[in-house]
């Protein structure tokens, strides 16, 4: 396993990390969700992520159990979670980022993880609703009662993220450390364009989320759709329109063809791109079995195999290279 600093922060994250979306707590039993934890964790994984909302704070649960039975030094892991949808309730304090709901999330996470401190702490949304000066500080109280380590926030815009740390600046207070954006091959223009200037004035981290767009970038859906999947999952009907587009599964049957040429499989090319950029701190992996999680752990080792022309081949393909503004 490789590490990088998570941002500007001291903080070193494994390049690879697992997550519990739709996983824990719901699509696996917890005893798979054990022997994920610890194949990861014996792989040299160090950060395992998750969120209130997931599962409705059983993916906390199921996460929590496991951390305490394996007994693993508390200095030698990682563990987030996420405000925002809040774990069922649907009452106006019980969702958002007003400082209640905040502050009731972190101790709900904790209680939930069986952790005294949160490592990483994420804004799952931005809140239009809730100033954000309001948030910034509730952040600020957190890590000052060690509650929290780090805070960040997902699927922000560039510029809610800069108008934080605007706030922290003027104030005095710990701005966000990290994003947490969607990226892959199929999907771009947040990462690739729209924080690229971030990267340079603020150092922001990066903790992406589907690396494989819910499954699609594997060879399961190039013939016919299996039984079982991600994309299977009761609820999930739009994730399913949105991705398996006859167009997008052109550009898959392409990329795979590329992937046995180079020797490796489709899942491990995509899971290697996203590592190629050097902006990416760590790539959330999501698996429901342990030859999946396997195979992918071993990513990194394509790397060298992507090349300049290998780039441009996949460029080729993919015909979605996102645009830079001129200014």
């Amino acid at each position: 396993m490789e590490y990088n600093n998570l941002g500007k922060s001291g903080l070193q994250v494994s390049r690879l990390s697992l997550g519990s979306w739709l996983t824990f707590g719901k699509q696996i039993e917890d005893g798979i969700a054990e022997n994920l934890m610890k194949t990861a964790y014996d792989n040299g994984v160090n950060f395992f992520d998750n969120a209130e909302i997931y599962a409705r704070g059983q993916s906390e649960i199921v996460m929590g159990k496991i951390l305490k039975k394996m007994g693993w030094a508390r200095s030698s892991y990682i563990v987030s979670s996420k405000v925002y949808f809040g774990d069922g309730g649907s009452l106006p304090t019980q969702t958002g980022l007003s400082r209640k709901h905040i502050v009731e999330a972190c101790h709900a996470a904790l209680r939930r993880l069986q952790v005294e401190y949160l490592d990483l702490f994420f804004c799952h949304r931005p809140d239009k609703k809730v100033p954000i000066e309001e948030t910034v500080w509730t952040m600020n109280i957190l890590i000052n009662q060690g509650k929290i380590l780090y805070w960040g926030t997902s699927e922000w815009s560039a510029q809610e993220i800069m108008e934080a740390h605007m706030i922290a600046r003027q104030y005095n207070l710990i701005p966000p450390v990290m994003e947490q954006p969607q990226y892959n091959m199929l999907h771009r223009q947040k990462v690739e364009v729209e924080y690229s200037q971030i990267y340079k004035t603020v150092g922001l981290g990066t903790t992406i989320w589907s690396p494989l767009a819910s499954g699609v970038l594997t060879d399961k859906y190039i013939k016919e759709f299996p039984e079982g999947t991600r994309l299977g999952i009761k609820g999930l009907e739009w994730l399913k329109e949105r991705q398996l587009t006859e167009e997008r599964l052109d550009k898959i049957r392409n990329l795979n063809k590329l992937a046995l040429e180079l020797g490796t499989s489709l899942p491990k090319l995509s899971i290697a791109w996203c590592l190629k950029n050097s902006n990416v701190s760590t790539v959330i992996l999501g698996a429901s079995k342990i030859n999946q999680l396997e195979e992918n752990l071993t990513a990194i080792e394509v790397l060298p195999l992507i090349t300049a022309e290998v780039m441009q081949k996949i460029e080729d393909i993919l015909k979605n290279k996102p645009e830079h503004p001129m200014w």
